[in-house]
């Protein structure tokens, strides 16, 4: 099975209703605005999960090669989840989630 499937895709959050557009230049899995992504993925693209839950941003890392990467927890069944932050994320958010631990 691949580790990731290309899938850059518009779609409507299920947390704060907005429209997200496509990425452009690698797969978009979260709503820029509220940094909100669904539980669709086992790998990143494959949409093989079950689950379907809300990922909710519970905190941020600062890695050295991807930059800011968004710590996700699952609403549903609870997982955590990681991804890294894209270009047009809601900054102040990122820099909020950056003091909270998981």
């Amino acid at each position: 099975m691949k580790k990731f499937t290309k899938l850059d895709e518009e779609f409507i959050c299920s947390n704060c209703g907005n429209k997200v557009k496509k990425l452009g230049y690698t797969s978009r899995d979260h709503c820029p605005k509220c940094l909100y992504s669904k539980h669709l993925d086992i790998n990143p693209g494959d949409r093989q999960e079950t689950c379907h839950g809300e990922l909710e941003p519970i905190s941020v890392e600062v890695n050295s090669k991807k930059g800011y990467v968004i710590v996700y927890k699952c609403k549903k069944c609870g997982k955590i989840r990681k991804n890294k932050a894209a270009e047009d994320d809601n900054i102040n958010l990122i820099i909020e989630l950056t003091s909270k631990q998981y």
